[in-house]
């Protein structure tokens, strides 16, 4: 760490920064080249004009819960050009103060580097999501958000960032049923802002049209969870199975689903009982975002951005922790190469859709391991420094 610090401590942020910067022109430039936000619009035009949201007949155009049609309504009104660019600054700037509380929450020495080389590792991947607009960079900023102010308790706090996940995307679920059984006092208020999104539409339209809405969105939900005959390829656990030919039967998928559901919830608990409350908020972010990405089965390859940026940190606080060494040399390495699987299409051909959930499952489980192993070490510690 040493040898790379003076450089990360101002190159890493100073990247991620002006990479941000040259998206924000991009979309100056041509606001309707590479970006989702064209479905945005759509689908908060279909609101304010009472139209149908969504195609049961197709599996592209507006995809999203109705509350989000409802939250891009003023970007909507902003227009193109400047509405896609306050969208773009929403997001990143969430993600980004997300980032920069957890990093203050871990404590220590060389937060600054800390924040600047775990960004730098996380942009190559969560680059192309933000660049095109994508509402998972809100969404993890969101949740991370949620879990360091559930963790400490603070319910106003809660409330916003829940709401603001939900809508961002109904994924956001799994998140607050993993905080309400961290903190069950908190509860109620994660039901309130589940509450509060399911409300926020009937704002802009009458309660018919959104109630038909809500029943065609249910309705897309789950056929898309068991159709697969459909241009749709999911890049979550069964991808590398697929690419080798191997089919894994909805049902089966299902039961894993389940199955890594409940090791996800054990192992939250367990961090947050045997950790640090600062270390263990980005551990169970992790986890949380793990699951989120591999076991979602409409994730994509740039959806993986929700699990770069925590990876990033977390490899950052290895670095810090074992002043370098083979893992933290190897997990840097192939969270930094995996963002450039798309760069080339040969490249993209031979990679995809499998590379993203093998690299992420590798770098999270490592690093979960490495989380889980501290305790034991600090006990380890205590004794040797006792019978010193």
């Amino acid at each position: 760490m040493t040898i790379s610090k003076p450089v990360f401590d101002r190159l890493g942020f100073s990247l991620w920064i002006g990479a941000f910067l040259v998206v924000l022109a991009m979309v100056l430039w041509s606001p309707d080249t590479r970006t989702v936000l064209l479905a945005y619009r759509d689908g908060s035009e279909r609101l304010l004009a009472g139209r149908p949201l969504y195609d049961l007949q197709s599996e592209m155009g507006y995809l999203y819960a109705p509350a989000f049609a409802a939250l891009y309504v003023p970007f909507l009104k902003l227009g193109p050009h400047l509405g896609g660019l306050v969208w773009h600054v929403l997001g990143f700037t969430v993600l980004t103060l997300a980032a920069m509380r957890q990093v203050r929450k871990l404590g220590g020495q060389d937060l600054t580097w800390l924040l600047s080389f775990g960004l730098f590792l996380a942009l190559p991947i969560a680059l192309a999501a933000i660049r095109n607009g994508q509402s998972t960079i809100l969404l993890t900023g969101a949740c991370w958000l949620l879990t360091l102010s559930a963790l400490e308790g603070r319910r106003a706090e809660t409330f916003f960032w829940a709401s603001l996940a939900i809508i961002a995307k109904p994924t956001a679920i799994i998140m607050l049923l993993l905080t309400g059984a961290l903190r069950p006092r908190l509860i109620p208020v994660l039901v309130l802002a589940a509450l509060f999104v399911l409300a926020l539409p009937y704002i802009f339209a009458p309660a018919a049209y959104l109630n038909d809405q809500y029943r065609d969105f249910a309705h897309m939900l789950t056929s898309m969870s068991v159709d697969n005959v459909n241009h749709f390829v999911p890049s979550d656990f069964t991808a590398p199975f697929t690419s080798m030919g191997l089919t894994i039967p909805e049902f089966g998928a299902t039961v894993i689903r389940v199955v890594i559901a409940l090791f996800t919830l054990s192992a939250v608990i367990w961090f947050d009982r045997r950790l640090e409350q600062g270390t263990g908020g980005l551990a169970i972010f992790l986890t949380a975002a793990f699951y989120m990405c591999v076991f979602n089965p409409r994730v994509e390859p740039n959806t993986y951005a929700m699990v770069a940026v925590p990876a990033g940190v977390a490899i950052a606080l290895l670095w810090r922790e074992k002043r370098g060494g083979a893992l933290a040399w190897v997990l840097s390495t192939l969270l930094f190469l995996s963002g450039f699987t798309a760069v080339e299409p040969h490249l993209q051909n031979f990679f995809y859709p499998w590379s993203r959930p093998v690299a992420v499952t590798f770098i999270t489980c490592s690093l979960l391991l490495w989380f889980w192993a501290r305790p034991s070490e600090k006990v380890a510690n205590a004794r040797s420094v006792a019978h010193g």
